[in-house]
């Protein structure tokens, strides 16, 4: 898997459900240089990334190269700590077609939901 994070997290485990349904669950790296920024002394995942995250484990699922054209209900509901919270699962529900993959995710540790948003991404061709 290709990924512009480099050892910002790992892919622990996933598992694919019904009707492009996958359950992921992710380490974050507390110890990368991202967190040294963001912010100092108190360390918080920042949103960006995580929605990269799903990007990534989504060309990872549907083996096809991204480009996010619009996203829409983003709502960020908990910091994410990675000292205190570093293991994420993330809900990928996977809509795909010639041109377009769709994607609601729900991201959570715990029972606390962190993340939820909607995606869509063109799909790129080489």
């Amino acid at each position: 898997m290709q990924t512009i994070l480099t050892d910002f997290y790992a892919l622990e485990s996933y598992e694919k459900g019904e009707n492009g349904s996958f359950t992921a669950n992710i380490h974050l790296n507390k110890d990368h240089d991202i967190f040294k920024g963001h912010f100092p002394g108190n360390p918080v995942t920042p949103g960006v990334c995580m929605m990269q995250i799903v990007k990534e484990l989504t060309e990872e699922f549907t083996a096809s190269k991204l480009f996010l054209k619009s996203a829409s209900n983003v709502k960020f509901m908990a910091i994410i700590n990675p000292f205190e919270t570093p293991d994420l699962k993330l809900q990928l529900d996977i809509t795909e077609n010639e041109q377009d993959v769709k994607v609601k995710n729900t991201t959570s540790f715990g029972e606390t939901i962190a993340l939820k948003m909607s995606v869509s991404y063109k799909k790129l061709t080489s």
